[in-house]
This record gives C-alpha cells, sequence and structure tokens, in this order.
C-alpha cells in the first residue's frame, strides 16, 4: 500500500497521505512521492486542481517521531538540516512552484508538519472534527517546515507567535475566525463540497487562474508599482488569449463558457 494515493475526477487531482494507521505521519516516501505528484499535476494541462487529504480520521500528525528514534543513530547536525532540505523543504519549494489551485481538505488533526503542509496550500476546507497546532514545541523543536513563515501571514504576527510558542490546539471553527481555513463543513460532506470547490475553479480559464495565484503571491512581496506593472504585462497577455474571446462571447450569449487553456 502507498504512503500516498492518487485518483481523479474530472480535472482534479486527489492526493491522500495513506498512512491511517499513523495518524498519516509524514514518511520520506510519502513526501517523495507527493513531490512528484505535484509536479505531474502542474505540467498536465488535463489537470485544472490539486486537492490533498489524509485517510481515516486524521490529516497528518506530523513527522513520523516513531521512525526517526526506530533509526537508532544520532545523525550530524549538518546531516539533520541535509535531511530537512533535501526531503521536507523540496515538498514546500514544490508548492511553491505549483500554478494550479491547490486545496487542503482538513478531515482530522493537523498537528506540527501536518499543519505546516495544510498552510502551504492556497485554500484549506476543513471538517468540524479538525484540529490543527503547531505542536512543534511540544517535543523540544522549532517549526521546521515552514510554519513560522506560513502562519503569520495568515493570523499575523501575534497570533501566529501565540501558537506557535504554546503548541495550543484550535478547532475548526477557530481556525475558520483566525483566517487559518476558508469554510468548515460537516465531516460527512467535507469531501464532496470541496470536489465540487475544486472543480468548479478547475473548469475556469487556466491561463488566467495561473496569472491570478502568480500575480497575487508575487503582489505579496513586492511594491504597488511593481505589482501594477505586472499586472499591466499579463492583462496584455490574457486579453489576446481564445479563452478570453471566448468568456466574452459566453457572457453575451448567457451560456457556459468553454475554455481550452489558449
Amino acid at each position: 500500500m502507498a504512503d500516498l494515493e492518487i485518483s481523479r475526477v474530472g480535472r482534479v487531482v486527489i492526493a491522500t497521505l495513506n498512512r491511517p494507521e499513523k495518524k498519516n505521519a509524514l514518511s520520506e516516501d510519502m513526501l517523495e512521492l507527493l513531490r512528484n505528484e505535484l509536479k505531474q499535476a502542474n505540467d498536465n494541462d488535463d489537470v485544472g486542481c490539486f486537492v490533498l487529504t489524509g485517510a481515516g480520521d486524521a490529516f497528518c500528525s506530523g513527522g513520523d517521531l516513531g521512525r526517526r528514534a526506530a533509526e537508532g543513530s544520532d545523525p550530524t547536525p549538518l546531516e539533520r538540516k541535509h535531511r530537512l532540505q533535501r526531503v521536507t523543504h523540496k515538498v514546500a519549494l514544490a508548492i511553491e512552484e505549483f500554478e494550479k489551485p491547490l486545496i487542503a481538505a482538513v478531515n482530522g488533526a493537523a498537528v506540527g508538519a501536518g499543519m505546516d503542509l495544510s498552510l502551504m496550500c492556497d485554500i484549506r476546507f476543513a471538517a468540524r472534527s479538525a484540529r490543527f497546532a503547531e505542536a512543534y514545541i511540544r517535543v523540544g523543536l522549532i517549526p521546521g517546515n515552514g510554519g513560522c513563515y506560513f502562519l503569520p501571514r495568515l493570523v499575523g504576527p501575534a497570533k501566529a507567535l501565540e501558537l506557535l510558542w504554546t503548541g495550543d490546539f484550535v478547532d475548526a471553527e477557530e481556525a475558520h475566525k483566525l483566517g487559518i481555513v476558508n469554510r468548515v463543513t460537516p465531516d460527512e460532506s467535507l469531501q464532496d463540497e470541496t470536489l465540487a470547490f475544486a472543480a468548479r475553479l478547475a473548469e475556469g480559464p487556466p491561463v488566467q487562474t495561473r496569472d491570478i495565484k502568480r500575480l497575487m503571491y508575487q503582489s505579496m512581496r513586492t511594491d504597488l508599482r511593481t505589482s501594477l506593472e505586472t499586472t499591466s504585462a499579463l492583462m496584455a497577455v490574457v486579453q489576446s488569449t481564445t479563452d478570453y474571446r471566448e468568456a466574452i462571447t459566453a457572457y453575451k450569449e448567457k451560456r457556459k463558457a468553454e475554455f481550452k487553456g489558449r
């Protein structure tokens, strides 16, 4: 049984973290598979959206501490650094390069590296039973998977420090109030509601969808003048696409547009 299970519904790829007996704790195989699947989906014109979720009753309980303890040897500081960079951090960088909508369907606990993995996604839908915790400090660690980068961008630095310093859990409703998740659903309808939203995004014009994502993230890291300059360049391109003309025609004819990605 693979640590990551892949399925397709129309133009939506669903990647399921698949170690339910370990609450989907991250293994090196799982992370390598996820990185490869993200790259393949990014390069595949038939894929319009990517959904990440967990098997069983958890999203992801973090890194596999039991596996680390069983290894027996005591890595050097340089070996520890390289392990993070060559395995875990490659997933974060693959996600940063992923141009299409990426949605986390958080079906249960998202703890430590599991919470960080959900934060890397563009959008988060959560089941009512979902809980989130930056629990690294409880085991004497610092956030190793981008928590100090992603969390303050969602909740602000003061609240982020509170969650990072305490390792406290927040439930789905509190996570929604804080802006960590976009929507909270009943447990039994999480997958259906997430897939319906993912399918809606996947049916949109691919070039414009990718450019909106690119422009938004770039704009968070630059000044207004640079952002507007990039906007003018991208606008000139999208207005020359077949999909732009199709959108205008469909609007005038009061019908659903059919986009081709060109």
